[in-house]
């Protein structure tokens, strides 16, 4: 009896653990929704301000609709949005507008060949910040607006 009781408490504690799991995760998703501005990126040699003098890049996250889009300071964005947990992909071809924008060539470049290279992401701050990390690297942050 005493077995029983016990088995039974195990199974709904890790139910119960489970739950809160997704919970967490959905929660996750969710903490994407809206649009963030960019304010740090990794890997060019050329400071942030030089990169984008005019205009930063934006990401906007429509979650319900698994879209994403934005400017990357000069031209526009739109693609699908594809995440799970904290997992996120930008691999899938995006459709991007091809204006030219001679001040803004190169950060806008950096921007759209970083991309493709995170694997996940982390919301901090309460919400207010966005970090994408290519594999244990945090590469691009955002803030939100």
């Amino acid at each position: 009896m005493i077995k029983n009781v016990l088995t039974l408490i195990f199974l709904g504690a890790v139910l119960i653990s489970c739950n809160a799991s997704k919970a967490q995760k959905i929660n996750s998703v969710a903490q994407l929704e809206g649009t963030w501005e960019l304010d740090y990126i990794s890997g060019p040699r050329i400071a942030f301000d030089g990169l984008y003098p005019n205009k930063k890049p934006t990401i906007h996250f429509n979650v319900k609709e698994n879209q994403v889009s934005g400017s990357n300071s000069c031209n526009s964005f739109t693609g699908k949005l594809i995440v799970t947990g904290n997992k996120i992909d930008f691999t899938q071809p995006m459709a991007v507008t091809k204006m030219m924008c001679m001040d803004a060539q190169q950060g806008e470049q950096v921007f759209m060949s970083t991309l493709p290279k995170i694997t996940s992401y982390d919301v901090t701050d309460n919400g207010k910040t966005l970090n994408f990390i290519s594999g244990d690297i945090a590469m691009m942050r955002f803030t939100k607006k």
